[in-house]
């Protein structure tokens, strides 16, 4: 009898470890990403307006230069424009892959916190970590967009007239923005311009993130210093492999803003990648990736620290 009770009670337990690592891994997850991107926020927007200025119009002198620039022309809120929406964004974007990420483990792959034991192979860690990857830029992709408008708006662009630059010194707010695009520009395909160059970036940099984060994690102990250095290293390898993308999707989201006044125009996503060889060489593809790196590698780092740090944090309550 005893025996009978254990097996009727053991899919009850199970149930409530998924259900309870599931709520971890999305509250850990939104907290991480947050958490890291506003570290690194005034590079995320310097890289930005990098990506979307020609050649002839970026900012000189390197990085710490344009930072200089940007805060100079807008103050400290320039260097933080956007980054409340991002926040927004990041949250649920973070969550959902960390979500996706452990129901995919447990899942399609069968491991969990209950039989721990087994690992994951590359090809398991590559495609959970592309499926994650995926699924949070369905979720939160017209965010994305706005966002990025949002943070090239008021920026001093070299080929912006006096006349359209003196009306953007009051620019629209996100939920006008949101309205505008979807009123202006096709409704939710407007909202979702830019969606596959998007993510044909996002989907392999996560995959290798996630990949080569918990590959690296096997071999090293559980302290601050070491999750933060391969954090650091999982976000700067999956960002070199896959930068020309991230550039593609950030041109493509803003488009439609002007595309005299930004000096491009693409018909898809090959017409992109040839014309930028053509006009802007092969430099042209990783235009901003230093400013990118400089975002990329300190908020990788903090992102799968604070993960960590949250998920075994809530999980001791």
């Amino acid at each position: 009898m005893a025996d009978v009770v254990v097996a009727l009670e053991q899919p009850n337990k199970i149930k409530k470890v998924l259900q309870k690592n599931a709520s971890v891994a999305f509250v850990a997850g939104g907290v991480a990403g947050a958490v890291s991107r506003t570290v690194v926020s005034p590079f995320e927007r310097v890289k930005i307006l990098l990506q979307v200025q020609s050649s002839s119009e970026s900012y000189s002198g390197g990085i710490s230069s344009a930072v200089k620039e940007l805060y100079k022309e807008e103050g400290i809120r320039g260097l933080f424009r956007g980054n409340g929406l991002n926040c927004i964004r990041v949250f649920p974007y973070s969550a959902v892959q960390f979500l996706v990420y452990e129901g995919s483990k447990r899942f399609l792959f069968h491991v969990d916190d209950i039989n721990n034991d087994q690992k994951l192979t590359t090809f398991q860690r590559l495609f959970s970590g592309a499926l994650c990857g995926g699924a949070s830029v369905l979720a939160t992709y017209p965010l994305d967009l706005v966002r990025t408008r949002l943070a090239i708006q008021t920026a001093n662009l070299r080929k912006l007239q006096k006349a359209k630059a003196a009306s953007l010194t009051k620019p629209p707010g996100v939920w006008q923005l949101l309205c505008d695009t979807y009123l202006q520009e096709g409704g939710i395909r407007g909202l979702y311009r830019g969606v596959w160059p998007t993510s044909l970036g996002v989907v392999p940099y996560v995959a290798l993130n996630f990949c080569v984060y918990e590959r690296l994690r096997e071999f090293v102990p559980s302290q601050s210093a070491y999750m933060l250095t391969i954090g650091a290293i999982s976000g700067g390898v999956a960002q070199a492999a896959t930068y020309p993308f991230d550039l593609l999707r950030r041109r493509f989201q803003v488009l439609a803003m002007g595309q005299s006044e930004l000096g491009f125009h693409y018909s898809g996503v090959a017409d992109a990648l040839v014309t930028i060889g053509k006009t802007e060489g092969f430099r042209g593809y990783y235009r901003g990736l230093q400013a990118n790196l400089f975002k990329v590698i300190p908020s990788t780092a903090v992102s799968w620290l604070v993960y960590e740090l949250t998920r075994d944090s809530i999980r001791a309550l």
